[in-house]
């Protein structure tokens, strides 16, 4: 059976000028021309356009263009992992959202928090790193950005942070994750020296849905990556012996 492009484009709701470009990055086989020079799809195109579509919202071009990249190798097990990868990031940046919208909530009870045996008020650049699961470069990056001010020690001139720095870091975590704008971002976590926490609550919620979504999105792909494999002939009942 073929579909034409048209057909295709409007079960997707995309253009087909959306195909054209799917095809012209080489992310999808090529297809057959009919005598008047027309695309001529089959199951196994309309297959990689539905995963496009499905993961779209989630991973990004690059990524679908490096599974898709993997299937046409017939290398299925590279593909699905590296939909695992972008699982894992989008878990680790689920817990640092939940962990900041905590913290927002009940700011009092963070100062009594115990930070992993850590007594000391002031934290390294290291430890306030590990604590928000953030490289020590991000964090200097978002100080010379105005996000962020640390103390220094009156010594050795070092970087020191605070607990109020921590839930700073853990704000621009989550809503840099979500692709939000460093502007907006200062203008929010400077909102937190007012001991104004609605702003900041309400873009951490934002951030948690967005990540449900890209999950629910990631789920939808992996599921139409398997009937792209089935489709394709890469996974057959018989392919899996747990035995």
């Amino acid at each position: 059976m073929y579909y034409k492009p048209i057909e295709i484009a409007k079960a997707l709701g995309v253009s087909t000028s959306a195909l054209r470009h799917y095809e012209s990055w080489g992310i999808i086989p090529k297809p057959e021309r009919a005598e008047n020079g027309y695309r001529k799809y089959t199951e196994v195109h309309f297959a990689y356009f539905r995963f496009i579509r499905a993961t779209f919202p989630a991973i990004g071009m690059d990524v679908i263009s490096k599974v898709l990249n993997s299937v046409q190798q017939k290398d299925i097990d590279s593909a699905f992992w590296l939909i695992h990868e972008i699982q894992a990031k989008l878990n680790e940046e689920k817990q640092i959202a939940e962990k900041t919208f905590a913290i927002l909530q009940t700011p009092d009870l963070f100062q009594k928090m115990d930070l992993n045996g850590l007594k000391n008020q002031k934290l390294t650049i290291g430890q306030v790193a590990e604590l928000a699961h953030v490289a020590p470069s991000a964090i200097r990056h978002w100080e010379k950005r105005g996000l962020i001010e640390p103390l220094r020690d009156e010594e050795n001139g070092y970087r020191l942070y605070t607990r109020t720095h921590l839930r700073q870091i853990l704000l621009i975590s989550t809503l840099r994750n979500n692709v939000y704008l460093l502007e907006p971002i200062k203008k929010i976590v400077h909102s937190l020296d007012d001991h104004n926490f609605k702003h900041a609550k309400k873009a951490t919620e934002e951030a948690m849905n967005k990540l449900n979504h890209q999950s629910r999105a990631i789920m939808k792909g992996i599921y139409e990556l398997y009937r792209l494999c089935q489709i394709t002939g890469l996974i057959t009942d018989n392919n899996y012996n747990p035995m």
